[in-house]
C-alpha cells in the first residue's frame, strides 16, 4: 500500500460519507463507496462502475483502497489454513481458518505480537510490535479466497482485542453493520484476558459475544499464568460482566487451557461453580499446545473428559474445543510470526 494515500478500507460509512463531503460530492457516494469496498472484489477506483469518472479520479489523487492480498498461505492436513499478511515494514501477522461442516470460522489477530505476556502463548513471546488499524483487522477477512463462505468470526488471534480497543469496536461495526460485511453479532466474538474498562465499553457499545480467557479460578495460580490479573483481578472481570443483562441473543464463554498438575482438580472444579455461579456462561476447554521456553504441559486426555464430566455435574455448560491446525502452528496459543521476523532482519 501506498504510504501518502489514505486507505479507505476500514473506514465505517459515516466516515465515507463525511469523506464524499469534504470533496464536494453527494452524500450518497458514501453508500456507494461501502457497497463496493465490502460488498464487492473491486481493488481500484476504476472498477467502480457506477461512480461518475471525475469522482473516481478526485477520490484516486488522495485515497486508496487499502486491501492486500496475503503473502503465504500454510494448510493443514485438518482442511485448517494458515495466512500470512504484512503488518507494515518487516512485521506481520497471521489469521486461521477453520472449516468445519457448514461453519466456516476465521480467527483474526489484533495486534502485531501482543504485550500481555502470558506464560502459555507463542504471541506474547513474540512481544509487542505495533497496534492493527480497522483496515488491517478486516483485510484478513476480504483478502482470503474463502471470503465468501465464512459464516463466524472470532477475535482470537495474534494481540489482545481490548488493548486496540478503538479500532477494534471500528472494525466490528463495519464487520456486522448491513453496509459493510453483514455478518451476524450472533455469529462475531471477541476473546479477552480481561481487560476491564475496555470490556465494559464493548459490553456497552456491541452485541457481539464476549469469550473471556479465564484457565485457573485462584487469583495466586492466575497471576502466574497471566499477568493481567495483577491489574484486573478475576473478581472485577465477572463483577463488570455481571452488570449487563447478555440475554439470550448473546454469549458469554470462559476459555481454559487445560495444565497438567496445574488448573485440572477437582478443586478447581468446585470453585469454578463457585465464582462463575451468577454468570450465564459456558467454558470451552482447550487443550494445551507446548511451546518452547514454558514449564507447562498439557493435561491428559482422560483428565480433560474427568474434568468436563464434572463440570457439567455441576451445571456448567462446558465443551471441549477440537485442535485444529497444529501441525501448522496454527492452533490456540501458536501464532507467531517471531521466526519469520527474525530470518526477514537475517535476509536483508
Amino acid at each position: 500500500m501506498s504510504d501518502n494515500k489514505e486507505p479507505l478500507f476500514g473506514k465505517t460509512l459515516s466516515e465515507l460519507t463525511e469523506i464524499a463531503g469534504l470533496l464536494g460530492l453527494p452524500k450518497y457516494t458514501g453508500g456507494q463507496l461501502a457497497y463496493w469496498l465490502y460488498k464487492t472484489d473491486v481493488d481500484s477506483f476504476e472498477g467502480m462502475t457506477n461512480v461518475s469518472k471525475k469522482t473516481r479520479a478526485q477520490l484516486a489523487e488522495k485515497y486508496e483502497i487499502g486491501v492486500q492480498p496475503p503473502v503465504n498461505v500454510s494448510a493443514s492436513a485438518d482442511g485448517t489454513k494458515k495466512y500470512l499478511f504484512r503488518a507494515g515494514s518487516g512485521k506481520f501477522i497471521e489469521a486461521a481458518y477453520i472449516p468445519d461442516g457448514k461453519r466456516h470460522t476465521l480467527c483474526v489477530s489484533s495486534q502485531v505480537g501482543c504485550k500481555m505476556g502470558c506464560l502459555f502463548c507463542m504471541t506474547g513471546k513474540q512481544g509487542f510490535q505495533g497496534h492493527l488499524s480497522a483496515g488491517e483487522i478486516l483485510n484478513q477477512l476480504r483478502s482470503i479466497p474463502e471470503r465468501k463462505e465464512m459464516t463466524n468470526v472470532v477475535y482470537m488471534g495474534m494481540g489482545e482485542p481490548f488493548d486496540n480497543l478503538d479500532a477494534v469496536m471500528k472494525s466490528l461495526e463495519i464487520l456486522t453493520a448491513e453496509y459493510g460485511f453483514a455478518i451476524s453479532v450472533r455469529k462475531t466474538t471477541v476473546s479477552t484476558i480481561g481487560i476491564v474498562p475496555a470490556m465494559r465499553v464493548f459490553l456497552e457499545k456491541s452485541k457481539c459475544n464476549l469469550a473471556v480467557s479465564l484457565h485457573t479460578p485462584f487469583d495466586e495460580e492466575r497471576r502466574r499464568l497471566m499477568p493481567i490479573q495483577n491489574v484486573y483481578p478475576l473478581k472485577d472481570v465477572i463483577d463488570t460482566i455481571c452488570e449487563f443483562d447478555i440475554g439470550k441473543y448473546r454469549r458469554v464463554s470462559f476459555e481454559y487451557i487445560m495444565f497438567k498438575g496445574v488448573n485440572d482438580s477437582r478443586r478447581h472444579v468446585n470453585e469454578l461453580a463457585r465464582v462463575l455461579n451468577k454468570v450465564k456462561s459456558r467454558i470451552n476447554l482447550i487443550r494445551f499446545h507446548p511451546i518452547p521456553g514454558t514449564p507447562l504441559l498439557g493435561s491428559d486426555e482422560a483428565a480433560i473428559a474427568d474434568f468436563q464430566q464434572a463440570l457439567n455435574d455441576k451445571g456448567i455448560v462446558t465443551t471441549l474445543r477440537a485442535s485444529r491446525g497444529q501441525d501448522i502452528d496454527a492452533a490456540c496459543g501458536l501464532l507467531s510470526t517471531k521466526e519469520l521476523v527474525k530470518a526477514q532482519s537475517v535476509n536483508e
